[in-house]
């Protein structure tokens, strides 16, 4: 090492006597730009460290990409499928949702359930607060010049309030649905079972009236149920949060209310409610049981028969009219064992004449016309058979008792 530095000293100095000034020359000299002045050692050194820069950027960008892409999201694609399954069994369910709600709507119009709605309502603030340890009230400024009567319910957008209690020319008082005295219809959302929702004297809401036996568990909602005919039915009181046995028959259900009754602000009075019959909705599909149960209770009537149409004399029969109908129109029938035979059969009467039974076929329904014009006494009888047809019936001379009776001479059968 010693015989390096012996041999190229005058180098190594020359050469870092030429760095220093180099290195002095670049901290006096400035490069100026439009923005500012930047000293020529300070470009030197950002060009000389800017590409290592660039390898760990690169470096750390990719082991991030690598984490977030691959490694922290290698469970995303189950995740996915399980989230395109749930869609999927989500809109199975809301069509069977709809069509039970259209089938809940037409079985209600045929049975003319009524429901009720709330059609008006009336904004009032809570301008205090009243009352005992036994009784739960609040003052509301809309009174009776604002329409408010007794017994209207009060809510709010999270739940029901309470009812009104006493009303005065511009105040009105609201009994508090938490107050040992009130009661109000409910019902639970799943369930489905009833109660009562009173207070108690310790501020709390709780559910009465569930018999022991039925289950009733924590996180349902309890809803309105109409009964007490004040609050409409469906209307949300709170959820239920805690259920214990009781010494008697009943469960003991605590409710927490959805309105937060120590904070009331802004409520409103429900003023008006109608009494709707819920119709089905126009522009849903009717079934086909629902078109067969239109069609069965519809008889058609009989039409009634004009008494001013006169009566045609002499109608001949549809059997007569096809009997008249030309050889090559008429449609034949099968033969039978007398076709082809005219018999005579002479009657004792002398007036009566002879009676020919013509059962000829159509061919020969004109020979047996000119026999019978040619004989005045000589007049077809009726068919044998009921379905062939009548031959028309020729007209005949009238005949006098004077005249002496004499037989005339009887035609062979051909």
């Amino acid at each position: 090492m010693e015989s390096v530095l012996a041999r190229y000293k005058n180098l190594i100095v020359l050469v870092v006597v030429l760095f220093a000034q180099i290195l002095g020359l670049a901290v006096q000299v400035k490069r100026t730009t439009d923005t500012e002045s930047t000293r020529l050692i300070r470009i030197w050194a950002v060009d000389a460290v800017t590409p290592f820069e660039k390898v760990f950027a690169w470096f750390g960008n990719g082991s991030g990409n690598l984490w977030h892409n691959y490694i922290y999201l290698r469970g995303v694609r189950q995740e996915n499928r399980d989230l395109k399954a749930e869609i999927e069994q989500l809109r199975i369910e809301h069509v069977r949702l709809i069509e039970d709600a259209q089938q809940a709507r037409r079985l209600q119009a045929i049975f003319n359930f009524k429901e009720q709605y709330i059609s008006k309502t009336v904004a009032a603030q809570v301008i205090g607060s009243g009352g005992s340890e036994q009784s739960r009230v609040v003052y509301i400024d809309k009174g009776e010049s604002d329409g408010i009567r007794t017994d209207m319910a009060v809510i709010t957008v999270n739940g029901i309030v309470g009812k009104v209690l006493k009303v005065f020319r511009s105040t009105a008082q609201v009994l508090l649905i938490d107050d040992q005295s009130s009661g109000v219809g409910a019902i639970l959302d799943k369930s489905r079972l009833q109660g009562i929702v009173r207070g108690t004297p310790a501020g709390e809401v709780v559910l009465e009236k569930i018999m022991s036996d039925e289950t009733v568990q924590a996180g349902e909602e309890v809803r309105t149920s109409g009964g007490d005919r004040i609050f409409p039915k469906g209307l949300p009181i709170g959820v239920v949060t805690h259920v214990t046995t009781g010494a008697d028959l009943f469960l003991n259900i605590r409710v927490r209310p959805g309105a937060n009754l120590n904070k009331l602000e802004e409520v409103l009075v429900v003023t008006q409610v109608e009494d709707k019959e819920p119709t089905p909705s126009e522009n849903t599909s009717v079934r086909a049981v629902d078109i067969l149960a239109q069609r069965l209770p519809s008889v058609p009537e009989k039409p009634a028969e004009d008494p001013n149409k006169p009566k045609a004399a002499g109608t001949a029969s549809p059997a007569a009219s096809a009997t008249a109908e030309s050889p090559k129109t008429a449609k034949p029938t099968a033969p039978k064992p007398n076709d082809g035979i005219a018999s005579v059969v002479p009657n004792s009467a002398p007036d009566s004449g002879q009676s020919i039974v013509p059962v000829a076929p159509a061919k020969k329904a004109a020979s047996t016309a000119l026999k019978t014009a040619s004989d005045p006494k000589v007049t077809p009888a009726q068919p044998r058979d009921n379905n062939s047809a009548k031959p028309p019936k020729p007209a005949s001379p009238p005949q006098t008792t004077n005249a002496p009776q004499t037989t005339p001479p009887q035609d062979q059968p051909q």
